[in-house]
């Protein structure tokens, strides 16, 4: 029942909705439009379906690149891990242009595969946090989709009205504190004095509309108060999603396990990988 617009950061209320003319900051979405080029998007296809795909979940297959785990026993091992694939090296490289990428080494690469014709899905879920560090980097290819955010909290949010200037354009929430926006006539003016309202956050869901060939990175509150989902309604072609995870703080510097930390870098950052 929202939209998430990269432009302004905001969750805004869908047009025929009842939230329709409200919107609240929706922080830890990072979304760049064309990460690769139309070739580069072809090549790195061709090269992962030289490779087997295996069934995963809920209609999809998978190519993993990581270190062997054990999620419910905490257990981490190398295992027959050999490194994320040759042609990552160019997307890691070209991630580092991305001004909330600063610092991101991955450790793990999973490509998965989803089509319309075996009902592929991904189920409304956190992403491990024992193991994966803060940011969750995935890069969109053969097909757009939308990534469905929802929140299972007990907490409210609060929603703002937005209103229309000329030009059709939404004024962000922090308008509203300022005298000066209420000097306006007619509608502006009206909505100007709406109250903030509270809704359930179990109310609602934003939408995040990923391009073909997009990027997007969650973070912060996207990422450990929001859980994010692939309905089979937004598969309408192939979709391959490459997601990129880095190590948590327990396995970086200082942490607990820094020194296995360390050598499933050297293991990922060579490049050399095959599927596990």
């Amino acid at each position: 029942n929202f939209t998430y617009c990269p432009a302004t950061g905001l969750a805004k209320g869908n047009e025929h909705s009842e939230f329709a003319g409200w919107a609240f900051p929706f922080p830890g979405v990072f979304l760049t439009e064309e990460f690769i080029s139309e070739d580069e998007e072809s090549e790195i296809v061709e090269l992962m379906d030289r490779d087997d795909w295996k069934p995963s979940q809920s209609g999809r297959k998978k190519q993993d690149y990581g270190p062997k785990v054990n999620f419910k026993k905490q257990r981490l091992k190398a295992g027959s891990f050999s490194g994320l694939p040759r042609f990552s090296k160019k997307i890691v490289a070209q991630m580092k242009a991305c001004s909330v990428l600063g610092g991101f080494l991955p450790v793990e690469q999973c490509n998965l595969d989803y089509v319309p014709e075996r009902g592929s899905a991904i189920d409304p879920h956190f992403d491990d946090w024992w193991l994966w560090g803060e940011r969750l980097v995935s890069l969109n290819l053969l097909s757009k989709t939308v990534l469905s955010m929802s929140c299972d909290s007990e907490d409210s949010i609060q929603l703002f009205p937005t209103f229309t200037k000329e030009k059709g354009e939404f004024s962000p929430p922090g308008r509203f504190t300022q005298p000066s926006a209420c000097k306006n006539s007619g509608e502006e003016a009206v909505n100007c004095i709406l109250s903030p309202k509270l809704v359930p956050s179990k109310e609602v869901t934003v939408a995040i509309h990923l391009p073909r060939r997009s990027l997007v990175v969650l973070y912060g509150d996207a990422r450990y108060k929001w859980k994010h989902a692939i309905y089979r309604k937004h598969i309408g072609h192939r979709r391959i999603c490459v997601t990129f995870r880095e190590l948590s703080a327990e396995f970086s510097a200082g942490g607990r396990h820094e020194e296995l930390g360390k050598e499933l870098l050297e293991i990922a950052l060579s490049f050399q990988g095959r599927p596990v």
